[in-house]
């Protein structure tokens, strides 16, 4: 009797195990359905323009630049103690391999000046100079950045040889170069240059030249030729100038010169022409320009008042040059552009210079 109560015992356990696995395996596929069910129906993660964007944007392998040690190291060499402040930016990629691009700015005040320099990829080796191609123009990198179109300019339209100053009124450097330029550059050559004044007032040294250069652009919307008798007449009477006298002698200068007093008055005191000032100083930033009078032949930089005989000779290299390199220039009759009614034929100058 034990034992068959014993044996009723066994199977009634055996059975209730049998039920649990079975249970258990079913349980196990439901849960497995499930969680595959779920990876397929889940919502996928968006792919937004930003993330797009930083995938394909093409990582830079920076060098290993210790920012602080190399501002320290410039400031030796370049002589900038604080307050003068330093800022270095993050390298690009150099022109040439093995080496980064690094800009670096040193300020004060109105003052600044900027130098590249190249990086070698372990952070120690630093080169200060420029780096050329020999299948491009030395200036092509100059060249792009200057932009001519609408400012005064005298000589040939065309011509192989373009000068563009950048200068300020109140500046006694600029008004002896100035004085050069107007009195030997078109009488030695009437057909081969063209010159641009673009302003460039340095106005923490001279507290009238961005007035002076504003001034100036109002005379040359009225009338582009008088521009030019008011760049000779300026220079030439630059000590008796004052901030305060500036407007007065200005609208004296322009009677008889076919300008409209009244609307030469208005525009003055309207500072209608600012904006193009600040335009054309920022064009000479851009370039790095530091000091006035600074001027570019065909792209190459003269600073400082040159001498003519100094003008002459680049003058001459680079007219018999472009006769077979034509890589500079004026860029004359290379391009279609719209006529416009109304604008006298001298502010019709091109858009840049020609390079390649």
């Amino acid at each position: 009797m034990q034992n068959g109560n014993r044996s009723r015992l066994n199977g009634t356990r055996l059975h209730s195990y049998n039920t649990f696995s079975t249970m258990l395996r079913k349980l196990t596929i439901l849960l497995a359905a499930a969680a595959a069910l779920a990876a397929q129906t889940a919502p996928k993660t968006a792919s937004t323009p930003a993330n797009k964007a930083a995938a394909d944007k093409p990582q830079i392998d920076k060098p290993q630049i210790d920012k602080a040690k190399l501002e320290a190291y410039l400031r030796h060499l370049f002589v900038w103690p604080p307050p003068i402040e330093m800022a270095i930016a993050d390298p690009q990629p150099g022109p040439m391999a093995g080496f980064y691009e690094v800009k670096i700015r040193g300020s004060q005040g109105e003052a600044s000046q900027e130098e590249t320099f190249y990086v070698s990829k372990d952070g120690q080796k630093i080169v200060r100079g420029s780096v050329f191609d020999l299948g491009q123009n030395p200036f092509k990198s100059d060249l792009e950045k200057i932009k001519t179109d609408n400012q005064p300019a005298f000589g040939t339209s065309g011509a192989p040889v373009v000068l563009v100053e950048f200068s300020d009124f109140e500046c006694p450097f600029c008004r002896e170069e100035a004085k050069m330029l107007r009195e030997n550059l078109l009488a030695a050559y009437p057909k081969e240059v063209r010159l641009y004044y673009m302003n460039f007032p340095l106005e923490s040294l001279h507290p009238w030249a961005k007035a002076a250069a504003m001034m100036g652009r109002c005379i040359f919307h009225q009338n582009a030729t008088a521009f030019w008798d008011y760049h000779d007449w300026i220079f030439a009477h630059q000590e008796e100038i004052t901030p305060e006298n500036l407007k007065d002698k200005v609208l004296e200068f322009a009677t008889g010169k076919g300008i409209d007093a009244a609307q030469l008055s208005k525009c003055i005191d309207s500072r209608a022409t600012e904006e193009e000032v600040d335009k054309t100083k920022a064009q000479g930033k851009a370039l790095e320009v530091n000091s006035t009078p600074t001027l570019f032949v065909n792209g190459r930089r003269m600073v400082g008042t040159v001498q003519w005989a100094d003008l002459k000779r680049v003058i001459d290299y680079e007219i018999d040059y472009q006769k077979t390199a034509k890589n500079a220039g004026e860029d004359c009759g290379c391009s279609v552009a719209l006529p416009m009614p109304g604008v006298a034929a001298q502010n019709n100058g091109p858009v840049g210079l020609k390079q390649k």
